[in-house]
């Protein structure tokens, strides 16, 4: 149970407001690509399997609200979780992006912003790649991320210090999100 006594945030339920939110497909893939790299994290960076519904959840709601109402970003997301008690992933949401100050005091909190952008920047690698995920090797990533002028609002920063908060090599951790994803670029729109 929640602190409201409410029974857990399902999937099913992030979905619905995922969708009833953002109706761009663009943002929805995102959405289910960080999920996806979200779960696996859970393993690899967190408790273990056993979390990877709220560390996916996580991963699916963080930009819920930003298509609908992007001025106020991510505070719909973040109170919405509160309301149903969902502490942990509403603490994440509101942390996923270094600027906003909120510190960060779980792994959850920290493997959300080392997952967030650079997810979708290795999306943005796979559009200009023949074969997209297929065929993307971490050390394309790499130099792309020093080309200022390839996905120039994917900012930097963010992915690296997420990888140095969440306290791993910025290498690995570009591997471990082709690898995961690369079983389900078909779905996700990461082929070529």
């Amino acid at each position: 149970m929640s602190a409201t006594g409410r029974p857990p945030l399902t999937r099913e339920e992030a979905w619905s407001l995922l969708c009833e939110w953002t109706r761009g497909e663009a943002l929805r893939k995102h959405a289910l690509a960080v999920e996806t790299v979200m779960r696996a994290a859970a393993s690899r960076y967190g408790p273990g399997a056993e979390a990877a519904d709220t560390w996916g959840i996580a991963g699916m709601l963080h930009d819920a609200d930003y298509e609908a109402w992007p001025e106020e970003h991510p505070r719909r997301t973040v109170a919405w979780l509160r309301e149903r008690g969902e502490e942990e992933i509403a603490h994440a949401v509101s942390a996923h992006y270094t600027k906003w100050g909120v510190p960060y005091e779980s792994a959850l909190d920290r493997a959300l912003l080392a997952c967030d952008e650079l997810t979708g920047f290795v999306g943005a690698c796979c559009l200009v790649r023949p074969g997209g995920i297929s065929t993307l090797a971490p050390e394309s990533v790499l130099k792309k991320l020093k080309d200022r002028s390839f996905a120039a609002k994917v900012e930097r920063f963010e992915i690296s210090e997420g990888a140095r908060l969440l306290g791993v090599d910025l290498r690995d951790h570009v591997s471990f999100v082709i690898e995961t994803l690369r079983p389900h670029g078909e779905a996700l729109g990461l082929l070529r």
